[in-house]
């Protein structure tokens, strides 16, 4: 398995819950797009593939995120469920592009992230956990799995999160041109790279609500898992007291490191934006969950991703490059050109690198499998706040 060459999966579920994404990756070769050859590796993406969740499993996955309380029978038996379904999806995608895997990067699904460290039982204690049993995988797809990436940065002292940066540094970096690669899924999260930045100028952080919200309300209020394209929030009116009112919230003002989950813009986070609605036509209350995200993720490069890119004989960010879900809403991404447009950014797409929006995160988790398979840290200590670099992950054999 130590070969120069090896075609990874990069399979990744995020806090939207709403399925599963498989990237197959070639690292290691010349790539036949030179614009991914970055750093260490080349690589280059095959294929990319997306399989939702059956409708139950979504439902007892959101059921138990956050959970105060849940049966571990239950939560054991979802372990084993997930890893059955992650085999599915490799296989699945194996079979659609006609490739075989050398080694499978599985993320798994958060139920739970706690990056600060809270008393528990007489410790002070930070905690995450995905879960999708690896072993599952393992054995159905009959190659090493590298999962349970986020613990080994937390005991170096990081937060956890964001970890794929690791992947924005390598493809976006640019010797003259500032970066700030802007993630959105469930949560929103900001990469900052100043021009002819190394891997120590990097910072990063979750910005807030990415589709969490938006998705929430859309489902809470017409019945509906997501906002296609953004077509409700269209018809509908913004809210601005409500968005002032949530932005004036701890999260937003505090300084990164920082990430954000469930536990932050869950259930009681939209109980509370939807009372703070009030009366309001249903679409309005969509239309605000929309600019809630724009509006933060645009407040946070104001606050802090400037301070990332101006020194001495560094450019200012020039370009925003968006990926996730959030990147397919239309509605998001007009009103979040428009928040940019009087900082002078230009809005560009991960799809123009190489990178389909909605590939990048699985992406970035085949590129870390990889590391981990070779030995080498992967995390980025300026984006997590670690005090090292670390190897990431656990590896499952067949």
């Amino acid at each position: 398995m130590m070969k120069k060459e090896m075609i990874v999966a990069g399979v990744m579920s995020g806090t939207s819950a709403d399925g599963i994404n498989v990237a197959l990756v070639r690292i290691g070769a010349r790539s036949s797009r030179p614009r991914m050859s970055r750093a260490r590796s080349n690589f280059e993406l095959l294929g990319h593939a997306e399989y939702s969740y059956p409708k139950k499993v979504r439902a007892a996955v959101l059921a138990a995120m956050n959970a105060s309380r849940a049966s571990v029978a239950d939560l054991a038996r979802l372990n084993f469920l997930l890893g059955e379904l992650y085999s599915d999806a490799v296989l699945a995608a194996q079979r659609q592009f006609h490739i075989k895997v050398n080694l499978v990067g599985c993320h798994g699904q958060t139920l739970y992230h706690q990056s600060e460290p809270q008393r528990f039982l007489g410790r002070n204690l930070a905690a995450t956990w995905q879960t999708g049993e690896a072993a599952i995988v393992a054995a159905r797809v009959g190659v090493p799995v590298v999962s349970d990436f986020r613990p080994a940065d937390m005991a170096a002292g990081g937060k956890g999160a964001p970890l794929v940066p690791f992947l924005d540094y390598m493809l976006f970096r640019d010797p003259h041109i500032g970066r700030i690669v802007q993630n959105v899924g469930g949560i929103a999260n900001l990469t900052a790279i100043p021009a002819g930045a190394s891997a120590n100028d990097v910072v990063a952080f979750d910005t807030g609500p990415g589709n969490m919200v938006i998705d929430a309300v859309t489902e809470k209020l017409f019945g509906q898992p997501f906002d296609r394209g953004g077509r409700i929030a269209a018809s509908g009116k913004v809210l601005d007291n409500v968005i002032k009112k949530f932005l004036q919230r701890n999260f937003f003002k505090r300084n990164p490191p920082k990430t954000a989950g469930r536990e932050d813009f869950g259930r009681e986070f939209v109980s509370e934006f939807l009372r703070s609605c009030g009366r309001s036509r249903k679409q309005d209350v969509v239309a605000t969950a929309t600019a809630l995200t724009a509006n933060s993720i645009a407040d946070a490069v104001l606050r802090y991703a400037p301070q990332s890119s101006h020194s001495t004989r560094k450019s200012a960010v020039q370009e925003m490059i968006l990926s996730g879900g959030g990147a397919k809403n239309s509605t998001l991404v007009s009103m979040l050109a428009s928040e940019l447009a009087p900082l002078g950014l230009r809005l560009r797409f991960s799809d123009e690198f190489g990178v389909p929006s909605t590939a990048k995160e699985a992406v970035a988790f085949a590129l870390l499998a990889h590391e981990t398979w070779h030995r080498r840290p992967s995390n980025v200590p300026s984006a997590t706040g670690a005090k090292r670099a670390a190897v990431l992950g656990k590896i499952s054999y067949p």
